[in-house]
């Protein structure tokens, strides 16, 4: 039973605890730290302490036993930092666990409105000593380097000695799993502490990579009541600061940490600029943070919410969702979104193309700025991507990384890495996909067309025009990574279309529109019309799959000729099949990890415009598709409401949107899986509320499950804000701001006014 929709709680300490670190983790998009107890927790129960800054990585050289022409030289990953969390309470000689003593009563919940954390403890201890113990944090979207936790201790039947041991300690290591990618073998020992300061209520500790010598630092301040004493004890690689009360029973201590991070790769000096933000910010309470935090959350959720009556658990399950996308997002130059946001360690802290495809479109219909961020990454590294592309012994455009965090390539299995050229023409969909949302040809004249225009000249080179005037893609591929190296992967030659054709179509309309700012982009990279014209000519006649006998679109070339694999001997602990099964095995068949050639549906639509031709696909690819991708069930799940199967595209659906809380992949305390929450988004949007963006204009063919009431959202549309409310028999929508438009509504206009 879910009791609110807008919080996550729990009364259950024992259970899953490094599961809910993860589900617990605050974030603001630069700073992470995972939901860990601040007392800590015994050595035999699973744990990952986590502090993570987004973009903030170590590097080591790859190790091959054969390294080839071209295969990235080091590997990138996330680094676990300096640890603030710690925080001890003693009564003369017991200390404060969860696990020893007798637990009256324990609720721990973060309420999505609010992003602060709280555990209410109400504890006796092994020589029953009562008290009541709050713990609150928070992560500041408004200072981003700021980590605060507020504890409150009331004693009920207890007078005597208590002490608060709370440090900051820079030896930390990172985790480290060999036999599964998911998460990745960076090296454990990552940090080096190079300096402590202690001065008196301020303490910094900096630490240093070892490899990218990049540097950390991390700074503590307290406030705190009716202390007997206090003192600092500065070791090796740690601080600590103990503060002695005298407490009698019905009395309360308080206390509140103020910790503050700051890297080399944002700031030239990170000590001083570290010393700066922490005096600032201890001249506030706690508070006045979480009154800043609320007026932060309520403008986010004016925008992003998503009203769903009649289904509790789904409403919890997609506020959740973007909570953590909120969360996990970065809102500067240097950063990105990771598969595992700043929850955790899982794929290294690695940008993908979920990006692109799964997030973006998220934050384009509610708050286009962050979308466009995130596309102003990718262009920060347009030089990587263009070194990258002659590595692989390209003449011209760009590349860019499948795998990454400062723009280089680190992904050492090309198969499944490397070889996803799709990266670049994901990246080219979701600048095209932004221009025709908000209209913003400045981006595009600045930086976006530089993005097309090199990107279609790599995709342009990496084809050929066979004999039969097709133009052809060799040797990719798609997203499915069950499926490697192979040709004609429709996926890619369907998106690398789109690309050529709208590259041309917005070359022109900038042409037409700031013909000067063109004339500087064409003398930057000596781009000629007949370029353009070529990559027009390649995109009408890009070879796209077609059986004939099933009426369906291949995979690829070769994917038919294949044998299915063996799902019905396949036994249930074998999944997923990467784990328990070599690569050739799995290339040897048709099999699919998730969703490929109905991504490409999602997306365009079907090229032949034929409905048919799309369900055939979906009953042919269904069957064959483990999902061991858990960005594949929300694009099944859209694609079950266009092809009329509304019970599984709520099934689908139900796997999406819960995917975290409910552990549905066994991996989730690793971190949360941010494309998928994206796509439970989109599931709602393009799925169920039928939307679609075509042509410059917005058209919906709505279907609700039965189990629904009603849905309402806002979207942001050139320059719109859009109210949408769906019921089983109405739909209407309202403007909330702008200039009046035209939608469509099951193939109707409708003018909103």
């Amino acid at each position: 039973m879910i009791s609110n929709t807008w919080s996550l709680s729990t009364k259950d300490f024992r259970k899953d605890v490094k599961l809910k670190e993860t589900l617990f983790t605050l974030a603001n998009g630069y700073l992470g730290v995972r939901g860990n107890f601040e007392e800590g927790v015994p050595q035999n129960i699973p744990s990952t302490k986590g502090t993570y800054i987004n973009a903030f990585f170590e590097s080591e050289e790859i190790k091959y036993g054969e390294k080839l022409f071209g295969f990235p030289d080091k590997s990138q990953s996330i680094v676990n930092l300096i640890d603030a969390q710690s925080i001890t309470i003693s009564i003369n000689d017991e200390k404060f666990s969860l696990f020893e003593g007798e637990l009256i009563d324990y609720t721990r919940h973060i309420d999505f409105r609010e992003a602060v954390a709280h555990r209410n403890i109400h504890w006796k201890s092994p020589k029953g000593h009562e008290f009541k113990i709050s713990f609150k944090r928070l992560i500041s979207f408004q200072v981003k380097e700021l980590f605060l936790i507020d504890l409150e201790i009331e004693s009920i039947n207890y007078s005597g000695k208590l002490e608060i041991t709370s440090s900051v300690n820079g030896d930390v290591t990172n985790m480290v799993a060999e036999n599964d990618p998911r998460i990745g073998t960076s090296s454990a020992q990552s940090l080096q502490v190079s300096g402590l300061i202690c001065d008196n209520n301020f303490s910094f500790i900096s630490a240093t990579t070892n490899n990218s010598n990049q540097e950390v630092v991390c700074g503590i301040s307290h406030k705190t009541n009716n202390t007997v004493n206090s003192r600092a004890n500065k070791k090796s690689k740690s601080i600590e600061y103990t503060y002695t009360y005298h407490l009698s029973p019905n009395e309360k201590i308080h206390l509140t940490k103020y910790a503050v991070y700051t890297d080399s790769r944002r700031y030239v000096t990170p000590l001083q600029e570290n010393k700066l933000l922490l005096y600032q910010a201890v001249n506030k309470d706690f508070s006045d943070y979480c009154k800043e935090q609320n007026k932060y959350l309520n403008n986010f959720w004016d925008n992003a919410d998503v009203l769903i009556s009649g289904d509790d658990a789904l409403q919890q399950g997609i506020r959740f969702n973007m909570f953590h996308l909120l969360q996990s997002v970065g809102k500067d130059k240097f950063s990105n979104i990771s598969a595992k946001g700043l929850t955790g360690e899982g794929y290294e802290g690695h940008y993908f193309w979920d990006t692109e495809i799964y997030i973006i479109p998220f934050f384009l219909f509610t708050n286009p700025n962050l979308a466009k961020n995130l596309l102003e990454y990718r262009y920060s590294i347009l030089e990587n991507a263009r070194n990258r592309a002659k590595e692989m012994g390209h003449q011209n455009g760009v590349l860019f990384p499948w795998r990454t965090i400062n723009g280089d390539e680190c992904s050492p299995f090309f198969p499944a890495g490397t070889a996803q050229y799709h990266i670049n023409a994901d990246i080219a969909y979701s600048v095209i996909q932004y221009i025709e949302v908000t209209d913003d040809y400045r981006f595009l004249a600045e930086k976006g067309m530089e993005m097309l225009i090199e990107i279609a000249r790599l995709m342009y080179e990496t084809g050929h025009f066979r004999r039969d005037g097709y133009f052809c893609i060799d040797a990719v591929t798609g997203p499915d990574e069950y499926t490697c190296i192979i040709n004609n992967n429709y996926y890619t030659n369907a998106l690398t279309k789109h690309l050529f054709v709208n590259t041309e179509k917005l070359y022109h309309k900038l042409q037409e529109l700031q013909p000067a700012a063109l004339n500087t982009l064409n003398a930057k990279l000596n781009v000629a019309e007949a370029e353009i014209s070529n990559f027009k000519k390649a995109g009408l006649h890009m070879y796209l799959p077609f059986d004939d006998k099933l009426q369906i679109h291949p995979q690829d070339d070769s994917f038919l000729n294949k044998k299915l694999w063996d799902f019905k001997n396949t036994p249930k602990e074998n999944y997923p099949l990467l784990l328990h099964y070599h690569p050739l095995t799995l290339y040897r068949h048709q099999v699919c990890k998730q969703a490929d050639t109905m991504l490409a549906h999602f997306l365009l639509g079907d090229e032949k415009g034929n409905q048919q031709i799309v369900k055939n696909d979906f009953d042919y690819y269904e069957k064959i598709t483990t999902h061991d991708s858990s960005l594949s069930t929300c694009i099944f799940s859209i694609m079950s409401n266009r092809v009329g199967q509304y019970q599984k595209a709520y099934d689908y659906f139900m796997n999406t949107a819960r995917l975290d809380i409910d552990n549905l992949h066994h991996n989730s305390s690793d971190g949360i899986h941010s494309a998928c929450m994206g796509g439970s988004w989109m599931s709602i949007i393009f799925g169920f509320a039928g939307m679609r963006v075509k042509n410059g204009s917005l058209s919906f063919k709505p279907h609700l499950p039965d189990k629904w009431n009603t849905i309402e959202f806002s979207l942001n549309f050139k320059g719109r804000k859009i109210k949408c409310s769906i019921n089983k028999d109405l739909t209407s929508f309202t403007l909330l701001k702008g200039k009046p438009i035209t939608v469509q509504l099951n193939s109707e206009d409708i003018l909103i006014q």
